[in-house]
C-alpha cells in the first residue's frame, strides 16, 4: 500500500471482515518494550508516527492517535491530521476517549499480547458505559494487511562477561529463587527484554539500540530456570555459558508451557507483562502474584564492575563529544553542515572505539526550530543546515560493552540572542541544582523534580518531559523503576525511592516551537553524601558525564557564586578526564572550551 490512508482504508475493511467495530494499536510488542524490532512497529506502518511512546485507537468513521508532551509536534509533523485526530496523554487516554466515542454496543478488538492487564480493565469498564464489548484477537488485524511485514531477528545471542556484570547469570537466578522463596511462590515469569538479559548474563541484536534478544524466561525458587528463545539464535559458548541449571526451549513454546503450571504460584509483574500471561496462567489452574519483576532493582542498583564499567565507557564518549563539537565549531558557520550530516559524522567518530557495539538510541540532530522537537529524527525531508543565528541541539548515546551513555550538548551557531542565553542558562542553572542535590535516604525523584524546573518556573516557563530517566549497564538506555518526573505526569516512576548506585540522567531543558530547542544532560550516579553533625542518613549524586557544556551560551551575571564554582570545576573534571585522552587541535580546542569563567 503506497500511502497511510490506504493502510488505514485496509484495516478498517480487515476489522469489517473480522466483525469488530474498531481496534487499539500500542506501540509495544509482546515484552512491553519501550524501543521494540522492526517486526512488531505496527503503529508507525500504520500511521507514519516514528516515536518511541504512542497509541491509536480506528473506528470506522473516526481515528485518534495519543502521544505525550514529548510528542507534540513530531505527531504533526508525521501524521496526517486528515485521518487522525491528535489526542495528549495524560489528558486523555485511549479508554477515555474510547468512553467517550465508541458506537453503541460496539465491538473493539484488542491484541492480548500488546497490553496490560490493568489496560484491559480499565478499556472493559470504559467501553461498558456505552454498551460496548471489548474483543481479544487471535490474529492481529494489522498482521494481516501489512504483507511486507518483516521477520523476527534471527541474530545470535551473546554472553556478558562476569568481568562487566560484576555477577554471574547462575549467581542472579539464585538470588530470584531466594526471593520467590521468601514470597512463598514457585516461579517467577521474565518477559522484559533486558530483565531476561542481565538475569541470564547474555545480550543480543534484536531490537535496534537496545542489546537484548526475543525471548521469555521462567526462573525458579530452585534458581533453575526454562529459557524459551529460537534454537537457531544458540551457539555453543552461549549454551554452554547457561549451564546445566538452564532448559532451554523454543520462544513459540512459552504459551503452552505457562499451561503447565497448574497449581503453581507464580510471580508475574502487572506492568511489563501482557495480559495474555495471566489469562494462560488462570486457565491453566495457577495461582498469580501480581509483583514487580524480582530483577528491576537489582537491575537498577549497579554494582562495583558496572559503575566502574560505566565510568570507563563515559570518558571515552566524552572524548568523541568533545571532538565532535570542535568540528562542529568549525564546519558549521563554513554553511555545509545540515542535521543529517552532523549525526553521521558523530555516529563515525563513536564507532572509531572498538568497545562500541550500537548506538543506545537514533540520535535526537536538531537545527533551529527543529530543536523545539523533544524527540526530534531528523530525516531527509525534515533535514536543516546548522544556520547562522540558531542553536543546534545534540542528543546521542552509545552502547559499549562496559556500559551505555546518553549526553545532550546545545550550542549556538554563531552569536547567540540574549534571550537564548538566558533561557540556556536557566537550564544550566536547573541541570546544578540536580548534580549538587542532597536529599534523605527514601527521597524519591518526585520530590527532586521541581529543583530544575524553578529557575524556568520563576520566569514563567517550563518543560514538558521529565528531568531524568534510568539508564542501563550495556542494556536500556531507559531503565526503570528510578527516574525524577512529576507525580502524575505520562512518564511514570517519580516515586521510586533512589538508592546508591541507581544511574539516572539529569536534562532540564527549555523549548520554543519554531525557533530553537535547549537541554543539558549528564548521567549521575546515586552515591552517599557524608555530613558532619547529620541526623539522617543522606544521598546525592555524582557526575559520570563529562564534555564541555557551551560557555557562550552562559550568562554569567545570572550564576550565583556557587553556581559558577559548580560551572569551572565540572570544566577542570573534563579537563582531567578526557584532556589526556585528546592531542593536538582537539586538546587545544578543549583547553578553550573548559577555561575559567568570571573573574
Amino acid at each position: 500500500m503506497s500511502s497511510y490512508a490506504d493502510r488505514l482504508k485496509a484495516l478498517r475493511e480487515q476489522l469489517q471482515r473480522d466483525k469488530l467495530d474498531g481496534f487499539v494499536v500500542p506501540l509495544t510488542d509482546e515484552h512491553m518494550s519501550e524501543y521494540v524490532g522492526s517486526y512488531a512497529q505496527r503503529l508507525a506502518w500504520l500511521t507514519g508516527f516514528e516515536g518511541s511512546a504512542g497509541s491509536a485507537v480506528v473506528l470506522p468513521e473516526q481515528a485518534a492517535i495519543f502521544v505525550d508532551g514529548r510528542y507534540t509536534l513530531q505527531v504533526r509533523q508525521q501524521v496526517s491530521a486528515d485521518q487522525w485526530s491528535y489526542q495528549s496523554v495524560p489528558e486523555t487516554s485511549t479508554t477515555q476517549w474510547l468512553e467517550e466515542h465508541a458506537p453503541q454496543g460496539a465491538r473493539i478488538g484488542y491484541d492480548p499480547w500488546l497490553h496490560t492487564r490493568d489496560w484491559v480493565k480499565k478499556a472493559k469498564e470504559a467501553l461498558a458505559t456505552r454498551g460496548a464489548e471489548l474483543v481479544a484477537v487471535d490474529r492481529n488485524p494489522i498482521d494481516e494487511i501489512w504483507k511486507d511485514r518483516p521477520e523476527a531477528s534471527k541474530a545470535h545471542l551473546v554472553v556478558q562477561a562476569e568481568q562487566h556484570t560484576g555477577k554471574s547469570g547462575a549467581e542472579k537466578r539464585t538470588e530470584i529463587g531466594d526471593w520467590l522463596a521468601a514470597h512463598h511462590a514457585d516461579a517467577a515469569v521474565l518477559s522484559a527484554l533486558d530483565s531476561i538479559a542481565w538475569a541470564f548474563n547474555i545480550r543480543g541484536q534484536d531490537v535496534s539500540r537496545t542489546p537484548v534478544a526475543l525471548a521469555y524466561a521462567l526462573v525458579n525458587a530452585d534458581g533453575t530456570a526454562d529459557l524459551f528463545v529460537a534454537g537457531e539464535k544458540i551457539g555453543p559458548e552461549v549454551r554452554q555459558h547457561l549451564g546445566n541449571g538452564v532448559r532451554l526451549h523454543e520462544r513459540a513454546a512459552f504459551e503452552s508451557a505457562l499451561g503447565d503450571l497448574k497449581g503453581k504460584t507464580v510471580v508475574v509483574d502487572p506492568e511489563r507483562a501482557v495480559a495474555a500471561i495471566f489469562e494462560a496462567l488462570e486457565k491453566a489452574g495457577a495461582k498469580v502474584l501480581a509483583r514487580r519483576d524480582p530483577t528491576i532493582l537489582p537491575k537498577a542498583i549497579k554494582n562495583q564492575a558496572e559503575i566502574a564499567g560505566q565510568k570507563s565507557a563515559q570518558t571515552r564518549d566524552g572524548a568523541v563529544i568533545s571532538k565532535f563539537l570542535r568540528w562542529v565549531d568549525e564546519e558549521a558557520p563554513k554553511g555545509d553542515v545540515d542535521e543529517l550530516k552532523a549525526s553521521d559524522h558523530l555516529e563515525a567518530l563513536r564507532r572509531e572505539n572498538p568497545e562500541l557495539r550500537d548506538l543506545s538510541f537514533d540520535s535526537i540532530s536538531g537545527a533551529g526550530p527543529n530543536g523545539a522537537i523533544v524527540h526530534y529524527r531528523s530525516s531527509e525531508k525534515t533535514n536543516r543546515k546548522l544556520e547562522q543565528g540558531t542553536l543546534y541541539l545534540i542528543d546521542s548515546g552509545g552502547q559499549y560493552v562496559d556500559g551505555t551513555t546518553d549526553i545532550t550538548r546545545t550550542v549556538p551557531i554563531g552569536e547567540p540572542t540574549a534571550e537564548m542565553k538566558d533561557r540556556f542558562t536557566r537550564v544550566l542553572q536547573g541541570h546544578i541544582a540536580i548534580a549538587t542535590a542532597v536529599f534523605p535516604k527514601g527521597t524519591r525523584g518526585s520530590q527532586l523534580d521541581s529543583f530544575a524546573r524553578r529557575p524556568l518556573w520563576e520566569a514563567g516557563l517550563d518543560y514538558a518531559h521529565g528531568t531524568g530517566h534510568g539508564v542501563g549497564s550495556f542494556l536500556s538506555v531507559h531503565e526503570g523503576p528510578q527516574r525524577i518526573s512529576p507525580v502524575g505526569s505520562s512518564q511514570s516512576g517519580g516515586d521510586e525511592p533512589l538508592q546508591p548506585g541507581m544511574i539516572l540522567s539529569n536534562e532540564p531543558g527549555y523549548y520554543k516551537t519554531g525557533e530553537y530547542g535547549i537541554r543539558i544532560e549528564n548521567l549521575v550516579l546515586v552515591v552517599e553524601r557524608q555530613i558532619e553533625g547529620a541526623e539522617k542518613d543522606m544521598l546525592g549524586f555524582e557526575t559520570l558525564t563529562f564534555a564541555p557544556i557551551d560557555r557562550r551560551l552562559v550568562d554569567v551575571d545570572m550564576l550565583t557564586p556557587e553556581e559558577l564554582v559548580w560551572l569551572n570545576c565540572y570544566h577542570a573534571h573534563v579537563m582531567a578526564k578526557i584532556g589526556p585522552t585528546l592531542s593536538g587541535a582537539d586538546l587545544d580546542w578543549l583547553q578553550r572550551a573548559c577555561a575559567p569563567l568570571g573573574d
